[in-house]
């Protein structure tokens, strides 16, 4: 895939990779150190579920949205604002260790590998790894509503409404419902595309739109990363696809082949795996037109949906 209206030689390809390869480990470790602020270690009573908390969304994972709330805000702001924007961002990597904690329970996908560790429910045991998203979750709104994310309390009803509408029953949490629902159901590409954009693409579209709504954007630079967010959503998951049919389980940090055992309906088996990696790339080109007035500046979101679909984890 190339960016839209430009070509890339292997070389500047090649440095894109690596300046991208340089900000995701930079801003995965500045999200991982806000997230240990926000969910510091207690002794008492409630100190397990805390432990259990900090092991959900401590130590790995790639930070996606984390990063999209970064480096959008830092588009509009510079290097301005970055507090609110890694609080942010530790507060939507809240909300998803959630929906994975969850996820990994026995009456959902039932997995016992998370980020090549034991998932939370096996670590310690199912009622603590409930709770413990059920706590993350609440926690996640906590982060957003209080005056340090953000001194004018417009901007974080803004961010609160807009992760209420994307990880509730029109989200990501409808999308899981139908995901269940679908298991052991031939689904047709129109209704994986709509499952997928719930359960995924929600989260990370408004990750997208969360820096832009910390940045001060005006609508249609916001109405344009929204759908940015939107189209790498939709790719990111038909990647996951894609992996979870080719990726061995060390390079996934999780059980692979679950879909098929599972009889899930996906992208790979309705598209196959070429038609699948193509559709991801048309996705991810047209995230990238998306950005087309920010020039220069939006370069790293633009390498980002590469990356998406290129990804071997």
């Amino acid at each position: 895939m190339t960016n839209p209206g430009a070509s890339q030689s292997p070389a500047s390809s090649s440095t894109s990779s690596e300046a991208l390869s340089t900000s995701l480990k930079q801003r995965a470790a500045a999200v991982e150190g806000m997230l240990d602020r926000l969910i510091p270690r207690v002794d008492g009573p409630e100190a397990r579920v805390i432990d259990a908390m900090r092991y959900a969304t401590l130590g790995g994972g790639k930070r996606l949205r984390g990063y999209l709330v970064a480096e959008v805000a830092s588009m509009f702001t510079g290097q301005g604002g970055e507090e609110g924007a890694y609080r942010a961002a530790a507060s939507v990597e809240m909300l998803h260790a959630y929906s994975l904690v969850h996820d990994d329970l026995p009456a959902m996908d039932d997995d016992d590998l998370r980020r090549g560790q034991p998932s939370t429910h096996r670590k310690f045991d199912e009622a603590t790894a409930i709770l413990a998203g059920d706590a993350l979750q609440t926690r996640a709104f906590e982060v957003l509503a209080e005056t340090e994310t953000h001194p004018d309390a417009s901007v974080r009803i803004q961010l609160v409404l807009a992760l209420a509408q994307a990880s509730g029953a029109q989200g990501m949490v409808g999308g899981q419902m139908i995901d269940m629902e679908g298991e052991g159901r031939a689904l047709s590409l129109k209704e994986v595309s709509h499952l997928h954009a719930l359960k995924t693409g929600c989260l990370i579209r408004y990750s997208a739109e969360a820096g832009a709504i910390l940045g001060g954007a005006n609508p249609e630079q916001r109405e344009r990363i929204a759908n940015y967010g939107r189209d790498i959503g939709a790719a990111f998951q038909i990647a996951d696809d894609v992996l979870d049919a080719t990726a061995t389980e060390e390079e996934l940090g999780k059980t692979a082949g679950k879909d098929q055992a599972a009889e899930k309906s996906t992208f790979v088996a309705l598209l196959g795996i070429d038609g699948a990696r193509k559709e991801a790339e048309k996705l991810a080109e047209r995230a990238c037109h998306a950005l087309d007035i920010f020039g220069e500046k939006a370069d790293r979101l633009r390498d980002l949906a590469r990356y998406v679909v290129e990804r071997r984890s």
